[in-house]
């Protein structure tokens, strides 16, 4: 138990200093962005305004309302003053509206979209892989040369695609938002088939990429297992069939369930972009409408929560791996020695 306990404290500690170094780009990186968001917001407040020194004034007012005026650092101090407290900040573009409110009516499209979309494209492709991998003949020549092809188109080419079909051309579903733009969110069933509608799309989209890349995965580790020394000196062993592919998929699924962390990470990537696409109203649309607008809070704030959902997640898996798999347990207690 204590060489287990030194490997958690490790892992901890290299995903804390992690979350630190994210956090200082988290800060940086949107304000090496060229342009200046208060004069983008001035010029929408002042139009009309023919005083030079009013226009000023109202400038100078943003400048300090919003901390710019400071140097960076004494800003950076200040963002980490108010990130230990929960505040990430006043919105540039929705002011007077707080990050926290905006990130909080986002989060539970994108995790419904998303989430769902992972663990659906995740199963389906491991099954698909594995039994290409294992039956081989017409469902290996059919299943990995069209997973193949879905895993190299990009998210937002397969969504603007389904887009153009489904939504534009044939009308099945509506082109954008979560719901009938009409509707009063409400527990009613009328409000539930909308979201639904909108939802189905970009469903499939994130689900059908998802497919092809596990069922590649899936099928090579498979074949890797299947052609191992262990495998044919299970068989001379004279053991069932059936016992030892038990063994050969919880192998090859190893390195599936690390993949299946990482998915967490394609909403950094393409999954967000399909928001953006199908105008879906998660992190990844205010996190476009944030960078059009140069909103330095709500981009740290969608960035962050991104970065902390991508770290949490592959943390898990990290204890859970070293908890299940008896390699690492091996080297644990090879280092207690």
């Amino acid at each position: 138990m204590n060489a287990y306990v030194k490997y958690f404290v490790n892992k901890f500690f290299w995903y804390l200093l992690t979350l630190l170094i994210a956090i200082v780009l988290n800060f940086l990186l949107p304000r090496l962005i060229d342009g200046n968001p208060v004069s983008i917001i001035v010029s929408q407040v002042s139009a009309g305004m023919t005083d030079s020194d009013t226009i000023k004034k109202v400038y100078d007012t943003f400048m300090k309302e919003f901390g710019i005026d400071k140097p960076i650092m004494v800003q950076f101090f200040i963002y980490l003053k108010n990130l230990v407290t929960g505040d990430l900040g006043t919105s540039f573009g929705l002011y007077p509206k707080k990050v926290t409110t905006i990130l909080a009516s986002a989060v539970p499209w994108t995790v419904g979209l998303q989430l769902p979309a992972i663990l659906t494209g995740w199963i389906i492709g491991n099954v698909l892989g594995a039994v290409a991998a294992y039956r081989k003949g017409v469902f290996d020549k059919v299943i990995f040369p069209v997973a193949l092809f879905i895993n190299s188109i990009p998210f937002f080419t397969l969504a603007i695609i389904m887009l153009y079909v489904f939504a534009l051309s044939l009308k099945w579903f509506p082109l954008h938002g979560g719901y009938d733009f009409q509707m009063i969110p409400q527990l009613s069933w009328s409000f539930f088939w909308s979201v639904i509608r909108h939802h189905t799309l970009p469903f499939l989209s994130i689900v059908l990429v998802t497919i092809g890349g596990q069922a590649i995965g899936m099928r090579e580790m498979s074949i890797y297992e299947l052609n191992s020394d262990y495998v044919l000196y299970s068989k001379l062993l004279g053991i069932r069939d059936s016992r030892v592919v038990r063994y050969v998929f919880k192998n090859a699924m190893l390195p599936q369930i690390t993949g299946l962390a990482l998915s967490v990470g394609t909403m950094v990537g393409g999954a967000l972009i399909c928001e953006i696409v199908f105008s879906y109203p998660g992190i990844g649309t205010w996190l476009f409408t944030a960078i059009r607008q140069l909103d330095y809070p709500l981009i740290s704030g969608c960035t962050l929560l991104i970065a902390l959902s991508v770290l949490l997640a592959n943390f898990t898996i990290e204890i859970v791996y070293g908890l299940v798999d008896p390699r690492i347990k091996a080297a644990q207690m090879e280092e207690q020695q």
